[in-house]
């Protein structure tokens, strides 16, 4: 079985080159207008152009963990979307969520603050029993993030749509857990899918649950946030904190207030990048279970666009 492998991406070259090494006996091509039909799709941000020149696509492999962008086209009907599962992001995202969590423990910002006064300022020790960490989604990358967290023994929740069972890790699920798990939790993180169910999840009614000192981590999408939210609670006393690697435009604009914020700590979108070689071994083995017979809706990674992740 021959598969036509065709990609958008914004630098292609790199990607088709890696592909092309990595699937010899597949055709691996960069698309443009007017290309004949493929069988299969890498993309990053693809138009809906592209999507309408290529009815016939069986399998669209995205180059990241997250759909959300994606969802909204207009897709080939009998086409299934696959998303990467790690590619080196799960290790990324757990460095990432660690030193954010370490900083607000140990209170390094304070120390940050105090080294341009040439202040000897001592911080008193804190137990890390008094701060459970709340980590919302347990896919691969949840996962990772909360046996990172374990390993440097701090309390772990997690909250998913449907039960988890981790070693560790005081499980939380559903709608009826949902405030508990808030309440139990100082410093949250967040990892879920972006969808209609969970976008603006991160407003002052579910903020307002964290334990007062609360902490928030969110390395999943800026449409999980309401902004003002945030801001309020961050300046009415109720949140110590926040460290955001998110946000509903990208870049941030100038004048958005996170960037003053004397409690928030802004990254560019960096907290896990996609690793082309990673990125690509993954997709090509995805490939060959398909060429072997794998049906494709049985392949690793697969989005189920009615929940959309």
């Amino acid at each position: 079985m021959k598969i036509h492998v065709y990609l958008t991406h914004t630098q292609p070259a790199p990607w088709v080159d890696g592909l092309e090494a990595a699937l010899p006996e597949h055709t691996v091509a960069l698309w443009s207008p007017g290309a004949g039909p493929a069988d299969a799709a890498v993309v990053w941000a693809p138009s809906q152009d592209f999507l309408d020149a290529q009815p016939g696509l069986q399998v669209i492999f995205n180059t990241g963990a997250g759909v959300d962008a994606l969802l909204p086209l207009r897709w080939p009907a009998q086409s299934v979307l696959v998303r990467l599962e790690d590619a080196g992001m799960s290790v990324q995202m757990a460095e990432y969520v660690l030193h954010a969590l370490v900083r607000h423990f140990r209170e390094f910002d304070a120390y940050d603050k105090a080294q341009p006064e040439a202040r000897w300022a001592f911080r008193k020790p804190r137990q890390r029993s008094d701060f459970p960490v709340g980590v919302m989604g347990l896919g691969v990358l949840g996962e990772r993030v909360a046996r990172a967290v374990q390993g440097f023994e701090f309390p772990v929740n997690g909250w998913s749509r449907t039960p988890k069972n981790l070693p560790g890790v005081r499980g939380f699920s559903g709608d009826a857990q949902w405030g508990e798990f808030l309440a139990a939790s100082k410093v949250l993180v967040n990892l879920l899918p972006l969808t209609p169910q969970t976008e603006n999840i991160l407003n002052r009614a579910n903020l307002s649950q964290l334990p007062v000192g609360g902490y928030v981590i969110n390395v999943a999408r800026g449409g999980h946030v309401v902004d003002a939210d945030l801001i309020d609670l961050l300046d009415s006393g109720h949140l110590a904190g926040a460290t955001l690697d998110v946000f509903r435009q990208e870049p941030l604009p100038p004048e958005h207030p996170f960037w003053h914020h004397p409690q928030i700590t802004v990254t560019p979108h960096t907290s896990a990048r996609t690793l082309r070689d990673e990125t690509i071994a993954q997709i090509a083995a995805k490939v060959r279970l398909w060429a072997s017979g794998t049906p494709p809706e049985q392949l690793p990674g697969v989005i189920d666009r009615q929940r959309g992740y």
